[in-house]
């Protein structure tokens, strides 16, 4: 038995974004473990945890909610990687291919939120 969120390939996808986000961050300063490692891993694993949350919901409505959630925690993400690249703590290579991982992501978690209809006003 699996759960409906399971099958979902962003949140797969939202996984390993946030695998990805907890490894790139453990080279960080120390100084920065309880401000920009902290805010970056959370809001990372944020992605996958409210997807799973909305797919679990008993309605599209709900779904489209949590979803919204899902990716304002990744537009939190892509902040955290322009600061991280800007502190220098983070490669031009490393950022690029975390930035553009973000953007498929994006793009896929606004169809599926697109494909359950319009939010109720």
């Amino acid at each position: 038995m699996s759960y409906k969120f399971e099958k979902l390939e962003i949140w797969r996808l939202a996984i390993e974004f946030a695998d990805d986000t907890h490894i790139l961050t453990r080279s960080f300063p120390k100084e920065e473990q309880f401000s920009l490692t902290s805010q970056f891993k959370r809001a990372a694993d944020s992605i996958s945890l409210n997807i799973a949350e909305g797919a679990i919901g008993q309605s599209n409505a709900e779904q489209r909610k949590f979803l919204g959630y899902s990716i304002r925690s990744l537009a939190e993400c892509v902040t955290c990687l322009h600061l991280s690249r800007r502190r220098n703590y983070i490669s031009p290579e490393d950022f690029t291919q975390l930035y553009s991982r973000s953007e498929e992501l994006f793009a896929k978690m606004n169809r599926l939120r697109s494909s359950l209809g319009k939010p109720n006003m």
